[in-house]
């Protein structure tokens, strides 16, 4: 029989100037930059994990896959090749704050040590996989990242909060974000932070759909990221933009993880269908990619690989070097374990379960080019901040920006007092899973609800299964007065289950908002198979009404600051090898 504990409300409180939630990579930046910005200010860091391997990185990657290096690509270049992947709903203010400041933040990494690839020249080995510029920077020794980002954080002397899981931003009476709650993962001690400025940096929503594998932690995402900056946006009041545009990635069938075409594509490798033919000029990831990779997969040309086997053994050797020792040393193990050789066997690929990211697609909390929301005093940056394609550099630039500009926040502003009343019924919102002797474990009601997004909301897109969906989702919503938690770890999977259903949920609404099909396989919708620039050429906000309820409205998109020529605007509705189509 499911037992429980009992805890006792125990409550720490700190007052700093700023609070980063998230220490994975946006959010140390932010912390650095503030500090450097500003070395007077308190900033306080929390990370319901540990800073040290936290995040998305974990501990480093194997490429910058969007590095505007002077002599290879300008900032406007950059901004085009985003628009056009984008299908045009980008803001290009954000874009270009981050273009501009691209080749600066890689020399101010390469200054704390990071490696990046060179050529015999010394500069910079820029290589091409973007459809229309060469923006890939390899890091054949980037498994020192993190190393470098907390030696930075201790020397700058960033208070770090490890194993605080944030539940929830406190409001205060003025609108302002007045610090934030959160629960410690390992005592279930309380911790209320007053802040005059918040940046989340909680990364991607990755723990949405459900891997193939039925695992529920299998994801490609980093699975620790599970949506709760989303939430804590939502329900803080913040406008979130574009959620209906999935990410959705190839994988290595089997593994959670990249078939990274886009980091052997500069090699010579490429995807390739069953007879190894090319059918996609193209490896950049974008929805018209997985498009033409999905159609391809259930076209009767399947399965779909990753192709190397034509490749010379000193070009393989380095592949292997980049991609096994460095953002997941799994990958070297499993393919071994499986009996695959890139010199001998193409490598299967398959399709990812669907999350929510802007560092792969624009799913996102609204930000504007110094990283403010819509609500003041909150600020965001990363995978969760609505930036299109921002990656791993753009999780470093804008989260430096957003440290910057919270930073000059705080010169102007004092604490603001939150709600006393709302602290309280948080913190028994909170505990209320261990206060139960019967009910369903954090892992039954996650299962049932990421079952439910793979069955109703995987794209291709159908009005009534997301309908059917749409309900059974807010069904599931009466199970979580049924959660139980029997010990801390476990309280912190009933809150991230929360969490994953807010994001379902917003998913869920957002995809039945846009009337139309874009972003290639992200947000293909069969009942509105076309995309309808006349009506939908717009980004799409989702709020909180003041019943709790999701409220959807269109918004403009800001006039372009980089004229966007015909070809460009529509280089990325031409992947398709033309051969290939026969």
């Amino acid at each position: 029989m499911p037992t429980t504990f009992q805890t006792a409300i125990t409550t720490h409180e700190l007052e700093t100037d700023i609070l980063v939630i998230g220490g994975g990579t946006a959010g140390p930046m932010a912390a650095i930059k503030a500090r450097e910005r500003n070395p007077a200010l308190r900033v306080v860091l929390m990370e319901k994990a540990n800073v040290k391997r936290s995040g998305a990185i974990s501990m480093g990657m194997d490429g910058l896959n969007n590095a505007i290096v002077p002599g290879h690509a300008t900032p406007e270049q950059y901004v085009r090749e985003i628009t056009a992947a984008n299908d045009g709903i980008v803001e290009q203010a954000n874009v270009m704050a981050y273009a501009q400041r691209s080749f600066s933040m890689i020399e101010y990494l390469d200054s704390l040590g990071v490696k990046f690839e060179r050529d015999a020249t010394g500069d910079y080995n820029v290589r091409k996989v973007h459809h229309m510029g060469s923006y890939v920077l390899p890091m054949p020794e980037g498994h020192n990242v993190k190393k470098s980002l907390y030696r930075t954080l201790r020397r700058l002397r960033v208070d770090i909060t490890n194993r605080y899981m944030a539940t929830r931003l406190l409001p205060s009476p003025d609108g302002r974000i007045a610090g934030a709650i959160g629960v410690n993962t390992r005592t279930s001690e309380f911790v209320v932070i007053r802040a005059k400025a918040v940046i989340l940096a909680c990364g991607a929503a990755g723990r949405l759909g459900l891997p193939a594998s039925g695992y529920l932690f299998g994801t490609y995402e980093n699975p620790t990221n599970c949506g709760d900056g989303y939430a804590m946006a939502f329900h803080a009041g913040a406008a979130l933009t574009n959620l209906e545009c999935f990410q959705i990635n190839p994988l290595i069938k089997d593994y959670n993880g990249p078939a990274c075409a886009y980091v052997t594509g500069p090699f010579g490798g490429y995807t390739a269908n069953a007879t190894g033919e090319r059918f996609i000029e193209c490896d950049y990831w974008s929805g018209q990619m997985m498009l033409e990779f999905y159609n391809e997969l259930h076209g009767g040309r399947g399965p779909v690989y990753l192709k190397l086997d034509h490749l010379a053994e000193e070009t393989i050797s380095t592949i292997e070097t980049i991609l096994h020792t460095n953002e997941r040393p799994s990958r070297g193990r499993f393919h071994s374990g499986r009996g695959t050789d890139y010199r001998h066997q193409m490598v299967e690929m398959h399709i990812s379960e669907i999350g929510l990211c802007s560092g792969h697609s624009a799913s996102g909390v609204w930000v504007d080019d110094r990283g403010r929301t819509t609500v003041p005093g909150l600020y965001s940056a990363g995978d969760m901040a609505s930036v299109p394609h921002n990656y791993m550099l753009g999780a470093f630039v804008c989260g430096a920006y957003a440290g910057e500009s919270a930073a000059d926040y705080c010169a102007q502003n004092e604490l603001a007092t939150p709600d006393p009343d709302f602290i309280n019924l948080e913190q028994q919102r909170v505990l209320a899973p261990t206060r139960r002797t019967h009910g369903l474990t954090p892992y039954e009601v996650e299962y049932k609800i990421r079952r439910i997004v793979n069955d109703y909301l995987q794209p291709p897109k159908v009005t009534q299964k997301m309908l059917t969906g749409q309900q059974r989702l807010r069904e599931i919503a009466h199970d979580l007065d049924s959660l139980i938690a029997r010990d801390p770890h476990e309280l912190m999977r009933a809150m991230e289950v929360h969490s994953i259903l807010d994001c379902a949920l917003m998913a869920t609404a957002a995809s039945l908002f846009r009337e139309e099909s874009r972003w290639g396989l992200y947000h293909y919708r069969v009942d509105y198979p076309d995309r309808n620039d006349k009506d939908w050429f717009c980004h799409t906000l989702l709020t909180k009404n003041a019943n709790g309820s999701i409220h959807s409205t269109k918004h403009p998109i800001s006039p372009y600051i980089v004229d966007m020529p015909k070809a460009d605007t529509d280089a990325y509705g031409q992947l398709r090898i033309p051969q290939a189509a026969s």
